[in-house]
């Protein structure tokens, strides 16, 4: 039995689909069960609620060979190490109870980076936490997600633009979540692992985001350009929006450990996820715009 928490997010709604492919069990914890693809939810088992209550985790671990851990955005969370460790710290004493052998998380790549990188500080900490539960543990080690894009499809299809605090000259670090879910299947269903191991994914290409705008705009037939941001911008619209002054220094590091390579490291070694930008663009982002 493989239990999957996060099932109607990006990454977990495509892997349910990749092991119930595979011929899996599969067991998922689901806040909303409503919100489950109805064929998903009648191939399999759901234990409804929150992955960071004990009761689920011990509902949804009783009898499991693995676990697919992924801590859900916490976008109105106070801090984001608290918010990580809320969720994990149940985590690690369930999977201990009920001897699960092998957890695969998603967190950052950039493990090591020896400054404070706010949310990705907040992964890494998860990471040593799960370390612990005494099941063997893969990490897999992410850049930023192309998916994170979508949220400015409007801004895309309405001024031809879109924006982060990060240089355009640069080569960007970016995945496809649908990658992600195929990496975690792979494992999930292997379980010829054992200890811990850090896996960094990356897609296969080292586009500038100015250079990703261009192929946005010839995928999407109009003119698309990219805007950098400052931080201390970046820090401005957080506080508008009603962030709290942690969610902000959280944010704005991450966007600062980003821009100090956090992931040049982990690029050069990193296996390579079969999504390009290009196929994105026109599969994923066109279909939103």
């Amino acid at each position: 039995m493989i239990v999957v928490t996060t099932p109607t997010g990006q990454i977990g709604s495509r892997l349910v689909r990749e092991l119930r492919e595979r011929g899996e069990n599969v067991r998922v914890i689901a806040r909303t069960p409503d919100a489950l693809d109805p064929e998903v939810r009648e191939s399999v088992e759901v234990v409804a609620g929150s992955h960071a209550d004990p009761a689920v985790l011990d509902a949804a671990l009783a009898g499991a060979d693995a676990l697919f851990w992924l801590v859900p955005p916490g976008r109105s969370a106070a801090g984001a190490l608290a918010y990580y460790l809320d969720f994990t710290e149940p985590a690690v004493a369930a999977i201990r109870r009920h001897g699960v052998g092998h957890v695969v998380g998603v967190t950052s790549a950039g493990h090591g980076y020896a400054r404070p990188a706010g949310v990705l500080s907040a992964a890494f900490a998860m990471d040593e936490r799960l370390a612990t539960s005494g099941a063997a543990y893969r990490a897999l080690s992410l850049p930023f997600y192309l998916e994170n894009l979508l949220g400015q499809a409007e801004a895309i299809r309405e001024r031809g633009v879109f924006s982060l605090a990060a240089p355009g000259d640069r080569p960007f670090a970016t995945v496809a979540t649908s990658d992600v879910a195929v990496e975690a299947a792979e494992l999930l269903t292997a379980r010829d692992w054992s200890g811990r191991e850090d896996v960094p994914l990356f897609g296969p290409d080292r586009l500038t985001l100015e250079q990703l705008a261009a192929v946005m705009s010839e995928e999407l037939g109009r003119g698309v350009a990219y805007r950098p941001m400052s931080i201390d911008e970046l820090a401005s619209a957080m506080r508008a929006g009603g962030a709290t002054e942690q969610a902000v220094r959280d944010t704005t590091e991450m966007f600062a450990a980003q821009v100090d390579g956090i992931y040049d490291a982990d690029w050069a070694r990193a296996k390579t996820g079969a999504t390009d930008v290009r196929s994105w663009c026109r599969t994923v982002l066109a279909p939103r715009v």
